[in-house]
């Protein structure tokens, strides 16, 4: 017999799942820290709270698990309250594009990286973003 849960089940629920430092932070984090990079990481200041961000070189960085922000090739909806999920996904998809416009309409480069690109090609995607880190650290000291 299964049984709904009631707000407070789904609210300890939710609340129970990391928002921040989650192991693909922790995994890109170390990474780039050990290329030599270095960075903050949730800056508070900025707007969206970016994952990791070099405020001196105008870069921001945004780790996107699959199922939370809805991946076209791997997001599954889940079969139980399917209503309340797909408003959840939808409202942190707009919001990724909000943030993301927030930031290219100030000129700050933006990198987002989905979970599958780090499960799949890991190293592909630390030379990826440690190359815009080193572009964005020369454009910085030619103006």
């Amino acid at each position: 017999m299964s049984r709904k849960r009631n707000d407070k089940e789904n609210f300890h629920v939710m609340s129970s799942i990391r928002g921040k430092n989650t192991k693909l932070e922790q995994t890109i984090s170390k990474a780039i820290w050990r290329k030599g990079f270095r960075y903050r990481k949730n800056v508070t200041s900025l707007y969206g709270k970016p994952d990791i961000a070099i405020k001196k070189y105008k870069l921001v960085i945004f780790i996107d698990s699959c199922f939370w922000h809805g991946c076209s090739l791997h997001y599954k909806q889940p079969t139980k309250n399917p209503e309340y999920w797909r408003n959840k996904i939808n409202r942190n998809i707009q919001r990724d594009h909000e943030v993301s416009q927030h930031y290219l309409e100030k000129n700050w480069k933006l990198i987002r990286i989905w979970e599958h690109d780090i499960n799949h090609n890991f190293e592909h995607t630390i030379n990826y973003v440690c190359d815009l880190i080193k572009t964005s650290k020369e454009q910085h000291y030619i103006k």
